[in-house]
């Protein structure tokens, strides 16, 4: 049996097998495959919810059968996605009167939202322009370089100009006065980020929508405002219900959020609201009857499974603001104990913000012995997964580590993570030691590992010269070593 799996195994990597086999044994080999993965809970390079409650899962199991795309035959399931987006528009405040429907609809994560959000806004900038005579094939979005590269898609894909706002050292996100500089009359919108990929900063959706309007009043123009919230659209209701980012801003038109991440649902929902009504074009709304019933449709994908809608439904019901916020709460305080453990090391500057997605973002002080790719490929040993990755363009040259805090994490797990940070710092200090130390107030510089002619490592031999004290520990003869008990021409003082 064991001989049989193993031959199978290298056989099924490009062509379905001839025969069936046992469900055990097919169950078997898929499971002992898995278990090569990492696990998700130490997984800290993710946004993505890796854990919910058995009565979620359970209800995530029965509705797997399901097809959401046929709402004339599941109502009860069309009918909990309509009070998601009611919700979720609430939370963003958007200007509905009572009992009025949200404008909105679920979708297979912050990808296909910013898609069709993008689509809204290509199209009435369009239409405008054709009602006023203009030229319209030429269309471009302002976003900052530090975008997550579903807008990259987007552009390419639906053929809009991509005009990104560099980012530079010490300021990572999209800097507002230079967006409304990049905008023209070309421009569908400016896309605003509430949680930077990178470091978790929120931008400044306040004063871009201020510069913007005041923009649109000298021009005429009337240029709006697409928020990107993705992973801060699902914390700063809860954590800074003061700060204005969403529908509160005139200006912003529309918001996409991921249920997946701090929605608290298993990867594969996503959610788009717009404003109003007014802010969709009707003419990017289908409506088919071959299921059984008039249906507008305005999404990307056709058939979608039911059980991510209604496990995003169980969190905002089970758990009520108050819920939420408890959790934000705890994930922005364990995001903090991660930072002072960090910055206790004295290795590392942090790069991210105490206000935004609760996320520790930090770089090494000193890079000349080893990267923070090293520290990554310690960590991997220890269990956790903690990417290492360089900024955008015109600060490329900063590389840095980041740690997202998700609703799973834990303090003991925290603390772990930070033993493991200092373990691994312990192991690169010892393989690659300081080159220069102090020693009697005169510098004292250690070759370590310099080989001789022969590939050999020679006896340390000291010479003291001009009040510095060179350690040739295995230094090179005869090319830049000690001779005699004299420095040859490649020592030096230091």
């Amino acid at each position: 049996m064991y001989v049989l799996m193993q031959n199978a195994r290298c056989s099924f990597a490009y062509k379905m097998p001839e025969n069936s086999m046992p469900e055990d044994m097919a169950f078997q080999m898929i499971d002992d495959e898995l278990r090569l993965d990492a696990d998700p809970r130490l997984n800290l390079a993710s946004f993505v919810t890796t854990s919910m409650e058995e009565k979620a899962k359970r209800l995530i199991m029965e509705s797997l059968d399901k097809n959401y795309v046929d709402m004339d035959e599941y109502p009860a399931t069309t009918d909990l996605q309509n009070r998601c987006v009611n919700m979720i528009a609430n939370l963003f405040n958007a200007p509905l009167k009572d009992g009025e429907t949200a404008t909105g609809t679920g979708t297979v994560g912050s990808s296909e939202a910013i898609m069709l959000a993008g689509l809204a806004f290509k199209r009435k900038w369009q239409n405008k322009m054709k009602a006023i005579g203009k030229p319209y094939d030429k269309p471009n979005i302002v976003t900052g370089a530090n975008v997550q590269v579903c807008w990259e898609k987007f552009a390419r894909y639906f053929e809009v100009e991509l005009k990104e706002v560099k980012v530079r050292e010490d300021y990572y996100v999209m800097d507002p006065v230079k967006a409304v500089e990049m905008v023209d009359e070309n421009t569908i919108c400016v896309a605003a980020i509430l949680g930077s990929t990178y470091n978790g900063e929120f931008e400044d959706v306040k004063l871009l929508n201020d510069l913007l309007m005041e923009k649109n009043k000298q021009t005429g123009w009337d240029t709006p405002i697409h928020v990107d919230a993705a992973s801060g659209g699902f914390i700063a209701p809860f954590l800074y219900p003061d700060l204005e980012w969403d529908f509160r801003l005139p200006l912003v038109k529309s918001i996409n959020v991921s249920g997946h991440k701090y929605g608290l649902v298993y990867a594969g929902i996503g959610w788009i609201v717009w404003r109003s009504k007014q802010d969709l074009p009707e003419d990017l709304i289908f409506h088919i009857n071959y299921l059984g019933a008039d249906q507008p449709t305005f999404t990307l994908n056709f058939s979608k499974g039911s059980s991510q809608v209604l496990a995003q439904y169980y969190q905002l019901i089970r758990l009520g603001f108050e819920g939420y916020r408890d959790i934000m709460e705890n994930c922005h305080y364990l995001a903090m104990v991660v930072k002072e453990g960090v910055e206790k090391t004295g290795q590392f500057k942090i790069l991210s913000k105490d206000i935004g997605v609760p996320v520790v973002a930090f770089s090494l002080k000193d890079r000349s012995r080893y990267d923070e790719f090293k520290v990554s490929e310690g960590l991997r040993r220890h269990q956790f997964i903690v990417p290492a990755y360089h900024m955008p363009a015109d600060a490329k040259h900063v590389a840095l580590l980041r740690v997202v805090i998700r609703g799973d994490f834990s303090r003991t797990r925290a603390e772990y993570l930070l033993a493991s940070i200092n373990a691994v710092l312990k192991e690169l200090d010892e393989l690659h030691p300081v080159a220069a130390i102090q020693e009697n107030g005169h510098h004292k510089l250690s070759l370590i590992g310099v080989a001789n002619g022969n590939g050999e490592l020679p006896p340390a031999a000291a010479v003291e010269n001009c009040h510095h004290k060179v350690c040739a520990i295995g230094a090179a003869y005869g090319n830049g070593g000690t001779e005699n008990g004299q420095m040859t021409d490649g020592a030096k003082c230091y």
